[in-house]
Order: structure tokens, then C-alpha cells, then sequence
């Protein structure tokens, strides 16, 4: 992108589009809030809105037809949600709801896909954004095949730690065992694990990073690979001064 803006505390992709994209995509961007539970996309039903998050983080759930269900994403501060209108779908695949309250804008589903059609920019920077999303899934069932539940649940405190400010995360244990499909007791387990190691304080429905370096090294192969993809085609993940 030749010109970009940017501002603290807001959506990353919106920082990174150019005149032309900004231009077609301002006049239709509405402000919203986001409190926690809030249903961006149901699956199955028309999607009539995207959500740029500014703050927060929404999970977004795959769900079987006996209401099997698992997180196998989260979106926040780097992207949009839901994806589908990106791909010219009208019908949501996935759940996805507020699991961090926070805000943002949202934007109806035509006047999105008319500033993708009038402005070739924003539907790269889109679709480059989908395929970071996708690597992101990729190496979520990798991780959920190959690796045991600390670093599995490493994995998933240093994906939310990326998309807020500061090291105090709001994480309750349902929201944790809805990431790693187990039970609650497992959760509680794997907490005092990581704390035990000094990685992490674990307190009622808070979750501070104490060693973010550790907590990477904890983590091994399950974590990078998605992060490294956003940064090489969007930019970095986590803002620069929430290092």
C-alpha cells in the first residue's frame, strides 16, 4: 500500500487502506458497540452486516448438526467478521460472537461489496486478510492434534494477548474451554500449570501475561505461523506500543 493511516486502539486493516479504498468504504462505516455475547453472524442465516473490531475479540465457532461445537478462530483489532461477504457469500458458515466486549464499525454487506468492486486495493487487502484467517484455522487443528493442553492453552492466551492492550486479559473458564473443546476442570488444571512455570497469573475470570517470551517459548510450534502470515501481507499483529 502506498498510503496508509493508522491510530491507536483502531481496526489494523482500516489503518492499512489507501485513499482510493478509505474513500469508498468512510461514508458506510457505522460505530458500534460490541458487549460480550453479542452474535456477529449465526450460521446458516443471511449475513447482513460486517464488524471491523477496534476493541475486543470475537470467537468465531464451528457447530455440528448435534450441537457439537469448537472455537476454531478469533478475530479482533487485525480484522473482520464475518468473512463470507469478502468471498461474494450472502450466508454465514459459523458462529461468531463477543467473547471480550469492546467496539467498532460495521458496515452493511452491499455498500461492502460495491467499495470492493469500485476499489481493487480494498479487495486485496480483504482477501489477504482471509487467507491470514485461514492459516490461523490451519494450524488450530494442528495444534488441537499434535499438542497437549498447556501449550495448547499458551497458544490461545498469546493469540488474545495480540489483539488487547496491555497484559490483563478478561478470560473466563467457559470462554477457555469453548477455545480448547474440554472440560472446565481441565482448564483449571492447565491454568495453575502456566503459573506454576511463571508465565502467567490466573486470577477469577482474568488471565495476565507475566512472561510473554516464556509463554512463546512454552508454546513451541503451535504458535508463529498464522502471526507470521499477517505480518509478511497485512503488518504487524500487536501494536507497536503494547509491545
Amino acid at each position: 500500500m502506498d498510503k496508509t493511516f493508522y491510530a491507536t486502539g483502531h481496526n489494523i486493516l482500516l489503518g492499512r487502506m489507501d485513499d482510493e479504498a478509505r474513500r469508498h468504504l468512510a461514508p458506510h462505516l457505522e460505530p458500534f458497540a460490541l458487549p460480550r455475547g453479542l452474535a456477529l453472524s449465526t450460521s446458516g442465516d443471511l449475513v447482513k452486516h460486517c464488524y471491523f473490531i477496534e476493541d475486543g475479540i470475537a470467537s468465531i465457532i464451528a457447530k455440528s448438526a448435534d450441537k457439537l461445537s469448537s472455537e476454531v478462530g478469533v478475530v479482533g483489532r487485525e480484522g473482520i467478521v464475518p468473512l463470507m461477504p469478502i468471498l461474494d457469500g450472502t450466508q454465514a458458515s459459523f458462529e461468531a460472537f463477543m467473547q471480550v466486549e469492546g467496539h467498532g464499525s460495521r458496515i452493511a454487506v452491499e455498500p461492502l461489496q460495491e467499495a470492493m468492486r469500485a476499489a481493487p486495493s480494498l479487495r486485496r487487502l480483504l482477501n489477504r486478510y482471509v487467507q491470514t484467517f485461514i492459516v490461523q484455522t490451519a494450524f488450530t487443528a494442528l495444534a488441537n492434534a499434535n499438542h497437549s493442553i498447556e501449550p495448547r492453552l499458551a497458544r490461545w492466551i498469546l493469540m488474545c494477548h495480540d489483539r488487547i492492550d496491555g497484559d490483563r486479559i478478561d478470560l473466563t473458564h467457559e470462554f477457555l474451554a469453548l477455545m480448547l473443546s474440554v472440560r472446565r476442570a481441565s482448564i483449571t488444571t492447565a491454568l495453575h500449570g502456566l503459573e506454576g512455570r511463571l508465565l502467567i497469573w490466573s486470577e477469577r475470570s482474568m488471565v495476565t501475561v507475566r512472561d510473554r517470551t516464556g509463554l512463546e517459548e512454552f508454546a513451541g510450534d503451535s504458535y508463529g505461523r498464522a502471526e507470521q502470515e499477517y505480518r509478511r501481507l497485512i503488518g504487524e499483529l500487536r501494536q507497536p506500543d503494547t509491545v
